[in-house]
């Protein structure tokens, strides 16, 4: 059954949350693995690094693996045993795994992803923070969980109109988490996810008490003003400031293509719904550090995320054929990314060593007034709670223990 034909049997009441399900058709997953097959390959890039792209090698044994061994249909087993639902908020469906921790007095969290991510970013973190006894903490840290897919990405509509951006996206999650009976709840999020959430946090909602983020926007005006310039850094940074600068400084100068182009042009790309390579390529390019541990995991490593991990996520976007729609979130948002928005809630932050950068605790105290919890951890990157569950998990328990 398709996604169209699953949501033309469902309920006309804009306010009904429905039960969802998907599953692909046989001749999507040929269809699927005939495109790869069929690929035409350019000639491998002339540097010996990744300088010029993602690499010829990494995408061949990505490709090979794809066509051959990925199984999607395991995926949809694992998302099959989670209770999903639909409703339509503000005009567009909205899709969102809903799970409830067996402890009655669990606190309700709604946990955001990002871009290149979807709702299989959190399926590691579902069992940690819903049932915490099973994995050893205690049951006094349990969550309900409410993990929506964003606009134009994964199960959820696609906006046909302009003005879904992180402003509207909040509004909507109140919405949901006010139709889904929560009075009191926290919220968490990282890249599009973290945009989102602060909004939610700006907007302070009845019963929102708190949030964390993976990412935060910590950026002194100063900073980024010297970074635009291309300016070299203040002389008066300490160990990790200079650190975020150089982190930032690297970014900037050789990692924000993908998000001009789609901030500027989404529409023009359509060469990635139309090809599974070029939509996997392009999903690989989003940061140095995750692209790095990727092409790790391609040539044989085992470390945070696995081959199927990373097909899992590329195969969602493929199917539900949302590569431009996802595109647009970056042409809709006139938010500066990575600037302080004025959060007053109180904010917990987690420093993922490999993120774009990690927030020197100085921002992250100027950013966050009422900050309630700040730690660096040692490993992990960009898709924290899907390459290190376990410490992301430590870590939303923490933030929120002094709030229930």
């Amino acid at each position: 059954m398709t996604i169209a034909e699953h949501r033309s049997d469902a309920g006309s009441a804009s306010a009904d949350i429905r039960p969802f399900h998907y599953t692909a058709t046989d001749d999507e997953l040929d269809d699927l693995r005939r495109r790869i097959r069929a690929t035409r390959w350019p000639e491998r890039e002339t540097v010996d690094d990744s300088s010029q792209g993602v690499q010829l090698e990494v995408v061949r044994a990505l490709a090979d693996y794809w066509a051959d061994q990925h199984d999607w249909r395991a995926v949809e087993s694992r998302l099959a045993d989670i209770p999903q639902f639909v409703t339509e908020i503000d005009g567009l469906d909205i899709h969102f795994l809903h799970i409830r921790s067996r402890h009655d007095d669990a606190l309700p969290m709604i946990v955001t992803h990002g871009w290149p991510g979807s709702v299989i970013e959190q399926l590691k973190i579902v069992g940690p923070l819903t049932d915490p006894t099973a994995h050893g903490a205690d049951a006094a840290d349990a969550f309900h969980l409410v993990i929506p897919s964003l606009p134009g990405h994964g199960f959820s509509g696609k906006p046909e109109t302009t003005g879904w951006d992180p402003i509207r996206i909040a509004r909507a999650w109140a919405e949901l988490m006010r139709r889904l009976g929560y009075d009191r709840y926290v919220a968490q999020g990282g890249d599009w996810g973290n945009a989102v959430t602060e909004q939610l946090a700006l907007l302070a909602p009845p019963g929102l008490v708190g949030i964390h983020t993976n990412m935060p926007a910590t950026i002194p005006p100063a900073i980024q003003e010297a970074l635009d310039a291309h300016e070299p850094p203040p002389a008066d940074l300490d160990a990790e400031e200079r650190g975020a600068w150089d982190q930032l400084a690297f970014f900037y100068a050789h990692g924000l293509a993908y998000a001009q182009e789609m901030g500027n042009r989404p529409q023009t790309l359509y060469g990635i719904a139309d090809s599974p390579v070029g939509l996997a390529a392009w999903m690989l390019d989003h940061d140095a550090r995750s692209y790095d541990l990727i092409a790790r995991v391609f040539a044989g490593g085992t470390e945070g995320l696995t081959r199927d991990d990373i097909l899992d996520n590329v195969t969602l976007y493929w199917l539900t054929n949302t590569a431009v729609s996802s595109a647009r979130l970056y042409w809709e948002s006139k938010l500066a990314f990575f600037a302080p928005k004025g959060v007053t809630l109180p904010t917990g932050v987690s420093v993922f060593p490999d993120e774009i950068y990690a927030a020197p605790r100085s921002w992250a105290t100027a950013a966050y007034p009422n900050l309630i919890h700040f730690n660096r951890l040692d490993r992990g990157g960009h898709f924290a709670a899907w390459e290190q569950p376990e410490l992301f998990s430590q870590e939303v328990r923490a933030t929120f223990r002094s709030l229930r």
